[in-house]
Formats: structure tokens, sequence, C-alpha cells
């Protein structure tokens, strides 16, 4: 049975070679133009995963993840892999505060496309929950409500916006409450199989769940930083 993804791109060139090459691996590709045709084809498709441009006419990507994650219901929360320019960090970072889930910098070679996507898929079907966590599905500390079933957080009764990326970075810290951690640990503990060195864009993922989670994110008292080594999720918690 093939996976149904979305592009979202307006080089044909390109969007028809990631269309044969993903293809060969179970995947099927619906490919859109430019922005307003991505958005209409997403609530066709309902696909597993949003490859877009950010480089676009008219609409760029940054709008249209915006528009993705402002939309109703599941339809939010579909994971979108960002492709980037290449050698400009402040497009990395843009896309990952507006909710994209991972990003990969134009040039691409078309495996490493196929092994984020993957990933990306991965971490979504498989957070890597233990038998002990799914008998237990809600995480409670103090005032926050991490429910991994239903993949919800809740603040006071408030619900807070996380792309899928970034609940599961949140649910293996919790997981681990007390303990610390390095990035590469936090992301191993996340993918559940092997690390892949080039992502190192978790320092923004952290600063979006503190912006969710924290009465002041500035200040934070859930996920602290501990200089030099990483991250720890506090145990203790109003």
């Amino acid at each position: 049975m093939t996976s149904p993804l979305l592009m979202i791109e307006d080089d044909a060139r390109l969007a028809q070679m990631v269309i044969e090459y993903l293809s060969q691996s179970g995947f099927d590709v619906t490919h859109a133009n430019d922005g307003e045709q991505g958005l209409e084809q997403l609530q066709l498709v309902q696909p597993e995963l949003v490859i877009l441009d950010l480089m676009m006419p008219g609409m760029d990507g940054l709008e249209v993840c915006r528009r993705i994650r402002a939309l109703p219901g599941q339809a939010a929360r579909v994971p979108v892999l960002m492709l980037t320019a290449k050698g400009d960090p402040m497009d990395r970072v843009i896309g990952l505060e507006i909710g994209a889930d991972d990003y990969l910098p134009k040039p691409f070679e078309p495996r490493e496309l196929l092994a984020r996507v993957r990933a990306v898929l991965r971490r979504r079907s498989d957070p890597g929950q233990t038998s002990a966590s799914r008998t237990t599905p809600v995480l409670r500390f103090g005032s926050l409500d991490i429910d991994r079933d239903a993949r919800t957080v809740q603040v006071a009764g408030k619900s807070c916006e996380l792309t899928s990326y970034q609940f599961d970075l949140l649910v293996a810290m919790a997981e681990r409450a007390g303990r610390v951690l390095t990035r590469d640990q936090i992301m191993e503990a996340v993918r559940g199989r092997e690390l892949e060195a080039f992502d190192r864009s978790i320092d923004v993922h952290i600063g979006r769940i503190r912006n969710a989670i924290e009465v002041d994110s500035k200040d934070p008292k859930r996920i602290l930083t501990v200089r030099g080594v990483g991250y720890v999720f506090a145990k203790q918690q109003d």
C-alpha cells in the first residue's frame, strides 16, 4: 500500500524527479504548482506528509505553512518538510518557528530527501513509547497534561499547538523527567532508531515548545537548559 504525499513546488523539473524517485520507494506523490493549489490538494489528498518549497511566486512556503497550521482538526497536524535555500540559516529558523517539522536545503540528493521523509513518518507512527507508557497515556506535571494517545498537550486546560516532531520531543523529555539529556540523546530517543547527524535544529524546536507550554518562555520552569550539556525536563512543576 502506497503512502500519499503532497509536494508543493513551482519547479516542475525538480518535482518530476522527486515524484519518480519517491514512487520507487512506495510513495504516491501529488504535485501542486503553487501555494493556492497546494492548499486545495491538501484537503483532497489528505497526505501523510507535505514537501513544501519555501521560495515560490505569489504565496510563499512560509505563508502556506502558516495556513496549514491554522486549519481545523487533523489537517493542521500533517508533518511539513520544508525545502529551503542553501546557506541561509534564517530560512531554516523561520520555517521551524512557524511549524515546519523538518527542513532540507537545496540542492539536495534524492536519497537524503527519502531519508528525511521516512524519518518524519517514522516519528509520527512510532514515537518509541514503551508498553508501560501506553497503559498510562497521560503524563501530568502540575497543570501540564500530555496525552500520548490523543497526541494533545494542555496547560491548565488550554490546548497547546505543537507540530508532530515537537510533540514527540516533548514526550521523549517528559518520559525522562529529571534526567539531563544531550541534544543527541533527545533526538535519538525521538527517532527510536539511528541518529541522523545532519539534523541540528533541536534548539529551535525546544524554543517553540517553550513558547507553547511555559508561562514565560524567557524564564522557563518546565524545560531547563543545562549549559554545555543539553536540557532537563523538570519533575516538579506548578
